[in-house]
């Protein structure tokens, strides 16, 4: 949505005013919004997704108490976890490694999930569904072996066969 004032730049500020039951709605440019008037300009500041963000990983700090972990910093590009914090974006792909451990709480508070799982198409679905549940029955079979239990893991093996000559049924109609 462009300006209503301008017409040239994107609107990112979009006010609306009710007064007496009228309805009112102004989408504007920062830029216009600023000339328009000091509300306006103030409106155009109140959100800032930097902030957001910055505000919801920094959630287990308090302001005022200094932090008790050293100063987390990207190996590659020596981004630290503030800056990233103040920018709201990585400063290389790397980055996403160097703050796993502060990142995996943040996305399972967002997403309840560290995993993004997308939707699944109607049509495709239990094919889908078919997969993620045999890989994670192939998950479930590697703890079970690491953790010696091999009366799980040939329960979850026999689990396993059967669903891929199901999926590999469903693929073959």
């Amino acid at each position: 949505m462009l300006c209503q004032e301008c017409k040239e730049r994107p609107a990112t500020v979009h006010f609306t005013k009710i007064v007496a039951g009228e309805k009112s709605e102004f989408h504007l440019c920062e830029q216009c919004a600023a000339e328009k008037g000091d509300f306006f300009a103030k409106a155009a500041q109140a959100f800032n997704f930097n902030h957001l963000l910055s505000g919801l990983l920094n959630m287990e700090s308090s302001p005022g108490v200094p932090a008790t972990q050293p100063a987390l910093r990207c190996h590659s590009c020596g981004m630290s976890y503030s800056q990233f914090t103040e920018l709201g974006r990585f400063g290389c792909p790397d980055c996403y490694d160097s703050f796993a451990s502060r990142l995996d709480p943040l996305l399972r508070r967002i997403q309840s999930s560290e995993s993004h799982t997308g939707k699944v198409p109607v049509r495709a679905g239990e094919q889908v569904q078919g997969r993620k549940e045999l890989q994670r029955l192939r998950q479930d079979l590697q703890r079970a072996v690491a953790m010696e239990n091999f009366e799980e893991a040939a329960q979850l093996r026999d689990k396993i066969r059967n669903l891929e000559q199901t999926l590999a049924g469903q693929e073959g109609q």
